[in-house]
């Protein structure tokens, strides 16, 4: 077995459930039936921990292939456009998660549906900038 190809394989598995965790937690607060300020706030810790496991998991990539190549990955263009796509919506989600997390009882019932949405259009906006970065580079 390829040590370096199984370590690529599992951070992609992190970073493949990272994903789905930022943008299903996201779109189930906003579901159509009402969800409990309880259920809403774990929904908020879900995607705060998706949007980690997508930083992590994204630094282990360039870490792999450092460990094994002496240098970060080789890309360009619109591979590099779309990786710094990519790392901007990781910080935004994890700060408006975290944003939530500690605001949001304050915050209008309105407040906290813009907030879901923006975590709906953050993790939207990284998986297409992710298909970009595969494709690209």
């Amino acid at each position: 077995m390829d040590v370096q190809n199984l370590t690529y394989a599992l951070t992609q598995v992190v970073h493949n459930f990272g994903a789905a965790t930022v943008v299903g937690a996201a779109v189930f607060a906003r579901w159509p039936q009402p969800l409990s300020p309880e259920i809403r706030r774990i929904l908020a810790w879900l995607a705060l921990t998706g949007w980690m496991a997508q930083a992590a998991s994204g630094a282990g990539f360039g870490a792999i292939s450092i460990a094994f190549y002496g240098r970060p990955p080789d890309i360009h263009g619109i591979a590099v456009a779309a990786l710094l796509v990519k790392v901007a919506c990781a910080i935004a989600g994890f700060l408006l998660a975290a944003a939530y997390l500690r605001f949001s009882a304050g915050w209008t019932d309105g407040g906290r549906n813009r907030a879901w949405n923006g975590l709906i259009a953050l993790g939207a906006t990284a998986l297409t900038a992710a298909a970009f970065l595969r494709w690209f580079s």
